[in-house]
C-alpha cells in the first residue's frame, strides 16, 4: 500500500501540474487531495506506529473504529444483559429513575430463571408496607457525640478532579435535596462539594486537603475543615476495590491550578496516593487514629474503608479494638471487582476480595469479636436497583454506597474514558468545553430521582417479603440456582459464625488459622 500511495501521489499531482496550464478548474480537487497527500507523507516517514507507514492515510480507519469499538458495541451488538461493566438493562433502569420516566417491564423477564446463578427473594402471603423515609440507619458508638442518621443507599467515594466539578456540584445538591450522604473521595473538600449536602469526607493515604509540606497529616488544619457544618462523618481510606494495595493517581492532564490548591500539591505531574499511611503503622496505631480523629472533629462518626485481602490482617485490627476499647463507629467494604477509579488491569481484574465475599466475611468477623453490634457495615459495590439494594442488606451490609450508578444518573454513558480526560458526557473530564455540557440544576434532579425510587423499590421488595424493617433481612431471604434442579439460599452457600465465636477457644474451624495468625501490634502474621 505503500507503493500504491506513492504512485497514486505521483498520478494527481502531475495531473495538477497539466491542469495549471490547461484546465485551471480542475485545482480546486487539491483542497482534498492536498491534505491526504500531506497526511500520507507524514504517515510513511513517522516510526511509531507500523500499520500507518504500510497503510498511509487508510490506516488511520484502524485507529477511528478502535476508537469508536465501545459505543459501537452498546448501540449495535450488545443485547440487554450483555453488556459489562453494567449491562444496558442496568443502565436503563437508573435512566429511568433518574428521569421519573416508565421503568415497569413489559411481556415478562428476558433473564433466564433456570440458569445457574439466577438469584431472587421469595414473597410473603401477608406483605407489609414500608415506608422509604423511615428507612434510615443512625452511626455513632457510645465514644461518639454526633451521631449522623443515614439513609440506606448514598453517594460513593468519587474526588473533585477525578470528577468534573459540575458532576460534583450536582451530586451534592442531588443529595441536599434526597437528604442522603456523598462521600467526597480522598481528593479533598472542594467548593463544588460545599452545597448543602450531608458530607463523608475521605481522607486517603495522600491526606489532600489535611496534610502539612511534606505530605504527611496535618491536625490543625483537619480539625478545623473536620467542624465544617455539611461533615457528618469521617472515613479513613485503607484500601479501595479499583485498586487495592496500589493507592490512586490523577493524570497530570486532568491537574487543574485548582485542583492543585485543593489537594496541596504541585502542578505538572501526575498526583499520586501511596499505597499505604504514614500517620499510623499497625491495627493499634489505626485505633489511635480513629480516636484521634473523633476527639479533633468534635466527637463524628470515624470510620474506615477497606477492600478485605488477607483475612488475618482484618482480624487484627478487631483485635486491636479489643485491647483498646477503641472502636470506629461505621466500616466502609468495597468489591475487588474495581469502581469508577482508573487503574492497571491486573489491579482491577484479579486483586481484592469481590464485594459479597467481602462484605460476608467483615460481618462474620466482627460477629465473632463480638463487636457488629456497636459498629455500622457500609457495602460499596454495582449497586444500580432495589433488588441489589435488598441483596447488600441481607449479606450484611446496615446501609449501602453507590457511585457509577450515581455517575449514570448523572448522565454517564458508559463510554469507559473516565481516565482519558474526554468524557463525552463532561461527568469524569476538567476540559471546560465537556464540562459545561452537564448542567448541576438538571442532573441534581436526576440524583435525587434516582435515590429515591431506587430505596423506593426496595421498601417495596421488602415489604412483599413480608418485613417490618429493614433490619430484618437476613442471609437466609436470598435464594441462588447453584445446579439446575438444586436451590440454596444464602446461609446455605456461605457460612455465618456466631456472636462472640472468635474469643472462644475453640473458633470456627474456617476462621481459626487467620485469626489465631492475627495480632494487634503489627498487619504482619504471627512467627
Amino acid at each position: 500500500m505503500r507503493t500504491l500511495f506513492l504512485q497514486t501521489t505521483f498520478v494527481i499531482l502531475a495531473i495538477n501540474v497539466f491542469s495549471y496550464f490547461y484546465l485551471p478548474e480542475v485545482l480546486w480537487s487539491m483542497v482534498i487531495f492536498g491534505p491526504l497527500i500531506l497526511l500520507g507523507l507524514r504517515d510513511i516517514t513517522q516510526k511509531s506506529h507500523s500499520i500507518l507507514r504500510n497503510f498511509p492515510v487508510l490506516g488511520h480507519m484502524r485507529f477511528l473504529l478502535e476508537e469508536i469499538r465501545p459505543e459501537m458495541q452498546q448501540y449495535f451488538v450488545e443485547s440487554e444483559q450483555s453488556g459489562r461493566p453494567f449491562s444496558r438493562e442496568q443502565r436503563s433502569v437508573v435512566y429511568a429513575r433518574a428521569k421519573n420516566a416508565r421503568d415497569t417491564v413489559p411481556f415478562g423477564t428476558v433473564e433466564n430463571v433456570y440458569e445457574t446463578g439466577y438469584e431472587w427473594v421469595n414473597h410473603s402471603l401477608s406483605p407489609k408496607h414500608m415506608e422509604p423515609s423511615d428507612l434510615r440507619v443512625v452511626i455513632g458508638g457510645t465514644d461518639c457525640k454526633q451521631p449522623y442518621s443515614a439513609s440506606l443507599l448514598n453517594i460513593s467515594a468519587m474526588s473533585f478532579g477525578a470528577l468534573s466539578k459540575n458532576a460534583v456540584i450536582a451530586l451534592n445538591q442531588g443529595a441536599k435535596i434526597g437528604a442522603f450522604a456523598h462521600n467526597t473521595g480522598e481528593g479533598g473538600l472542594s467548593p463544588y462539594h460545599l452545597q448543602g449536602g450531608d458530607l463523608i469526607w475521605q481522607i486517603g493515604t495522600g491526606y489532600f486537603g489535611c496534610r502539612d509540606n511534606d505530605g504527611k497529616f496535618s491536625p490543625e488544619t483537619f480539625s478545623k475543615k473536620s467542624t465544617t457544618e455539611e461533615v457528618k462523618m469521617i472515613e479513613i481510606k485503607l484500601s479501595q476495590g479499583a485498586k487495592p494495595g496500589h493507592g490512586g493517581i490523577l493524570p497530570a492532564a486532568k491537574l487543574t491550578a485548582e485542583i492543585a490548591k485543593i489537594r496541596d500539591v504541585p502542578m505538572g505531574q501526575d498526583v499520586n496516593s501511596p499505597p499505604g499511611h504514614s500517620a499510623f503503622a499497625n491495627p493499634l496505631e489505626l485505633m489511635e487514629f480513629v480516636k484521634h480523629l473523633r476527639e479533633l472533629s468534635g466527637g463524628k462518626p470515624i470510620g474506615f474503608k477497606l477492600c478485605v485481602g488477607k483475612r488475618r490482617e482484618f482480624m487484627s485490627i478487631c483485635k486491636a479494638m479489643k485491647e483498646t476499647g477503641i472502636t470506629p463507629d461505621f466500616v466502609s467494604v468495597d468489591g475487588g471487582e474495581g469502581g469508577t477509579g482508573a487503574a492497571p488491569l491486573e489491579f482491577s481484574n484479579h486483586i481484592g476480595t469481590p464485594l459479597v465475599e467481602g462484605l460476608i466475611f467483615v460481618h462474620n468477623v466482627l460477629a465473632g469479636f463480638d463487636l457488629r453490634k456497636k459498629i455500622k457495615v457500609i457495602g460499596g459495590g454495582k449497586m444500580t436497583s432495589g433488588f441489589e439494594l435488598v441483596k447488600l442488606l441481607a449479606l450484611g451490609a446496615d446501609l449501602c454506597y453507590s457511585a457509577r450508578a450515581m455517575m449514570i444518573a448523572l448522565g454517564c454513558i458508559q463510554a469507559r474514558k473516565c481516565n482519558s480526560n474526554v468524557c463525552p458526557v463532561g461527568v469524569t473530564t476538567q476540559n471546560p468545553s465537556l464540562v459545561g455540557a452537564l448542567v448541576p440544576d438538571d442532573k441534581s434532579k436526576r440524583v435525587y430521582n434516582f435515590h429515591r425510587n431506587t430505596v423506593a423499590s426496595a421498601s417495596e421488595i421488602m415489604g412483599a417479603m413480608g418485613l417490618d424493617k429493614a433490619e430484618d433481612l437476613r442471609p437466609w431471604h436470598l435464594m441462588r440456582r447453584i445446579e439446575a434442579y438444586e436451590i440454596r439460599n444464602f446461609s446455605e452457600i456461605y457460612e455465618y459464625i456466631e456472636e462472640g465465636s472468635l474469643l472462644e477457644d475453640t473458633k470456627p474451624k474456617s476462621y481459626a488459622r487467620a485469626c489465631e495468625a492475627a495480632r494487634s501490634d503489627s498487619f504482619s502474621e504471627t512467627n
